[in-house]
C-alpha cells in the first residue's frame, strides 16, 4: 500500500474540488427578460406587438374624500363661510365605474321647489350599478338646501342661486355659494345636465334648452332620445352658461311644474338620460336588437303668449299639443263681471309650456308656443346673431313688463 504525504493528499483534493466551487459563481451574467416577458421556450414564436396593458381605474377624489372604483358613496357639501349653518348639508352622490370613462354631473334643486328634477336625480344615483359603468356619476339632487326645506324657489335673501354662477368669494350669500359649489363639485364635470321645472305656477314639457352655437353642446344634445330641444343660449349666472364657458358642455332639463311630484314626467325623464349615458358608453344596452329612437325634435323659435286681461285662468290645450294659427288655447274669465277674454295662437307650432289654471293679472306669460325646425336650420340660426333676436325658451318672471302682452319674445 503506497501511503502519500499529508501536504501532497491535500494538494490533490484542492484541485479535484476547485472546479465545483468555481460553478457557484458564473462569469456569464443572467438573461435579461424581453420587453414582453420571459424568453419564449425553444420552437414558440415570440410575439409580434407587446401585450395590452389592462384598463387602470384609480379613486375618484371629490370633497377630499376617495371613491374606489365600482362601488357607491354619498359625501355631503356644505356651503363656504358658515352659510349653512343650521342646515342639512347638500348630499352628493357618487357610482365610480368600475372601467374608464367621462364623468356625467346630474344637478338639481338650485331652485329649491322644484322636485320633480330632484326625484329624477335621486333615482338615477340610487339605481345605477357601479360595477358596470363605465366612468363616473356625480349626482348632486339638492344644491339649495335653504329653498328646499323651506319649499321655495330663492334663498333666504331672496336671491336666485341660478342667476349667480360661476359666483364669487366675496359677494352675496348666492354668489359664495355658487362660487363654492362651481369649484367643488361643477369642475370635476366632463358633462353636466341641471334640471329644472316651469317657475310661479308654470309646467313644462320635458325638454332640453341648450346654446345649439356651442358645438360640444350640440353634440351633447344628441344623446337624449327622442326628448325635445329647444335652442337657448341662456341668461348670465346661469349654471349651464358659466358650466360652457368653463369648457363643460352642459344643457338645461325641462320636467314638468314646481312643488308637485309628476311620475308622468318624472320617469320619462329618467330614461332619457339612461339613453345619454347610453350614448356616452357609460351603461351597455340590455338588448342589442333594441331600436333607435326616433330623432329629436328641435325648436329655435319660441314665443310665450300673454294674457290682456285679468280673472281665473282656464287653459283648452294639453302640454305637447300641436296648435294652428288662430287657435283658441284658454280664455279668462273676470270673477266680477264674468267678461271673457279669449287667448289665441299667434302662430303655428306646439305647446312647449303653459301655466296652470290661476288667478293671473294682464302681462302674464299664459302659453309657451315653439315652432319646429330640424337642427341643421337651428344650428345655422343659432350662429347668426340677427336671427337669433332676443333670448327665446326661459321661464319669464312672475310679473313682467311688456309692451306687447300678448306676444313677448323670452
Amino acid at each position: 500500500m503506497i501511503r502519500l504525504p499529508l501536504r501532497l493528499l491535500s494538494l490533490a483534493l484542492l484541485v479535484a474540488t476547485g472546479p465545483l466551487r468555481a460553478q457557484d459563481f458564473p462569469v456569464d451574467p443572467p438573461r435579461r427578460p424581453s420587453p414582453v416577458g420571459p424568453e419564449p421556450p425553444p420552437l414558440l414564436a415570440r410575439p409580434e406587438a407587446p401585450i395590452p396593458a389592462t384598463e387602470l381605474v384609480t379613486p375618484f377624489q371629490l370633497l377630499d374624500r376617495f371613491v374606489l372604483p365600482g362601488s357607491r358613496q354619498t359625501l355631503q357639501w356644505a356651503p363656504p363661510d358658515g352659510l349653512g349653518r343650521g342646515e342639512l348639508p347638500s348630499p352628493i352622490i357618487i357610482a365610480h365605474g368600475a372601467r374608464p370613462g367621462p364623468v356625467l354631473c346630474l344637478i338639481a334643486g338650485i331652485h329649491g321647489d322644484e322636485v320633480n328634477g330632484i326625484e329624477v336625480a335621486r333615482r338615477l344615483g340610487q339605481e345605477v350599478d357601479p360595477s358596470r359603468l363605465r366612468g363616473t356619476l356625480v349626482v348632486a339632487p339638492i344644491v339649495n338646501v335653504f329653498g328646499f326645506s323651506r319649499m321655495s324657489r330663492y334663498l333666504p335673501d331672496r336671491r336666485d342661486l341660478n342667476r349667480h354662477f360661476p359666483g364669487s368669494r366675496s359677494g352675496s350669500i348666492a354668489a359664495r355659494m355658487a362660487h363654492g359649489f362651481f369649484n367643488d363639485v361643477v369642475r370635476h364635470c366632463d358633462a353636466l345636465v341641471d334640471f329644472h321645472t316651469g317657475s310661479f305656477q308654470r309646467t313644462n314639457l320635458p325638454q332640453i334648452r341648450a346654446n345649439l352655437s356651442e358645438p360640444s353642446v350640440l353634440e351633447l344634445t344628441r344623446g337624449f332620445g327622442n326628448t325635445l330641444v329647444l335652442h337657448s343660449e341662456g341668461t348670465r349666472g346661469m349654471l349651464r352658461v358659466a358650466a360652457v364657458a368653463a369648457g363643460i358642455p352642459a344643457v338645461t332639463f325641462e320636467v314638468g311644474a314646481p312643488q308637485f311630484i309628476e311620475l308622468q314626467h318624472i320617469e320619462p325623464a329618467a330614461e332619457a338620460i339612461r339613453i345619454l349615458m347610453d350614448h356616452k358608453g357609460m351603461l351597455a344596452r340590455e338588448s342589442t336588437d333594441a331600436a333607435a329612437p326616433d330623432p329629436a325634435p328641435i325648436y329655435f323659435d319660441s314665443r310665450w303668449v300673454r294674457t290682456n286681461a285679468s280673472g281665473f285662468l282656464f287653459a283648452e290645450i294639453e302640454l305637447g299639443q300641436a296648435v294652428t294659427l288662430g287657435q283658441r288655447l284658454g280664455h279668462v274669465i273676470d270673477p266680477v263681471t264674468s267678461e271673457r277674454t279669449d287667448i289665441v295662437s299667434p302662430f303655428p307650432g306646439q305647446v312647449l309650456g303653459k301655466a296652470l289654471n290661476q288667478l293671473v293679472l294682464p302681462g302674464y306669460a299664459a302659453f309657451h308656443i315653439g315652432r319646429l325646425t330640424n337642427e341643421q336650420q337651428a344650428v345655422l340660426q343659432a350662429a347668426d346673431p340677427a336671427a337669433a333676436g332676443d333670448e327665446v325658451g326661459e321661464d319669464p318672471a312672475e310679473r313682467p313688463a311688456t309692451e306687447r302682452p300678448e306676444l313677448e319674445r323670452e
